[in-house]
């Protein structure tokens, strides 16, 4: 079996870190991938895909990365359920297993 994915997209905010009860660090960013096909109105859509980073990888792209940088994201698709008033809920994230810095906005400007 295989799970594995590369995205590349545009931090849509700041990446913040956090620090969980048990002390291990973790950013969460969504990055903006715009598809490479139009729709049925002639323009191109964008996915919003929530990643997870933690550890090193979250501390360096909290450091270097801010919204509007682009980045590219290896790592494997993960899902998890949670509930919100007796619903159940499920989210599909990545979870990074590197983190590529690509360029950031001030110099494509």
């Amino acid at each position: 079996m295989l799970n594995q994915t590369i995205i590349v997209g545009r931090m849509i905010q700041d990446p913040e870190l956090r620090e969980t009860d048990t002390g291990r660090k973790v950013a969460n960013v969504t990055l903006a991938v715009p598809r490479s096909f139009k729709n049925s109105n002639g323009e191109y859509e964008t996915d919003y895909i929530d990643c997870v980073l933690w550890k090193g990888i979250a501390e360096s792209t909290v450091q270097y990365c801010k919204k509007g940088d682009l980045v590219g994201i290896k790592g494997r698709i993960q899902t998890r359920s949670y509930e919100v008033n007796d619903t159940k809920k499920y989210a599909t994230e990545v979870i990074a297993e590197k983190v590529t810095f690509l360029s950031s906005k001030k110099a494509d400007e």
